[in-house]
C-alpha cells in the first residue's frame, strides 16, 4: 500500500483542478465531480501503468512515476471525456495538460527537493 499516499494526493489535486476549472467559468463549483471523473478514473490507470514499468527503483513519489502519471491523466481524461459525448477543445486540453502537470509533478519535484535537502550530509573523513 506504499502507492496509495501518492495515488491520494494525485486524485486531491485533480478534484482541485476541477474545481478551480468551473469555478472559473461561474460555474456551479459543487459539480465539480462531473469535471474530475474522466481524469480520476485515467490517474488511476496512469498509477497502475507506471507500477507496471519495470524500472527500478519504483518510487510513486519519484518524477518518473510522476510523468507517466501526468501524460496518462490528461490523455485518458480527454479521451473519456469524448467518448461520453463531452468535449475537449483545445484550449481546455492547453490548460489541462499544463496545470495537471504543474499540480502531479509539482508536489514530486518539491518532495524530492526536500528529501535531497534532508539527507544527512557525509561526515568529512580524517586521514591521519
Amino acid at each position: 500500500m506504499r502507492y496509495l499516499p501518492a495515488l491520494i494526493v494525485d486524485a486531491v489535486l485533480v478534484l482541485v483542478f476541477a474545481a478551480i476549472g468551473r469555478a472559473s467559468h461561474n460555474e456551479d463549483p459543487l459539480g465539480f465531480v462531473l469535471t474530475a471523473w474522466p481524469f480520476l478514473i485515467a490517474l488511476v490507470v496512469g498509477h497502475v501503468i507506471a507500477a507496471l514499468v519495470p524500472a527500478r527503483p519504483r518510487r510513486p513519489w519519484s518524477l518518473g512515476w510522476g510523468v507517466i502519471v501526468w501524460v496518462v491523466t490528461v490523455a485518458g481524461g480527454m479521451l473519456l471525456r469524448i467518448a461520453t459525448g463531452d468535449t475537449a477543445e483545445t484550449p481546455f486540453i492547453i490548460v489541462a495538460t499544463l496545470v495537471l502537470g504543474a499540480f502531479l509533478l509539482g508536489w514530486r519535484l518539491i518532495t524530492m527537493l526536500v528529501r535531497r535537502f534532508r539527507a544527512p550530509a557525509e561526515a568529512p573523513t580524517t586521514e591521519s
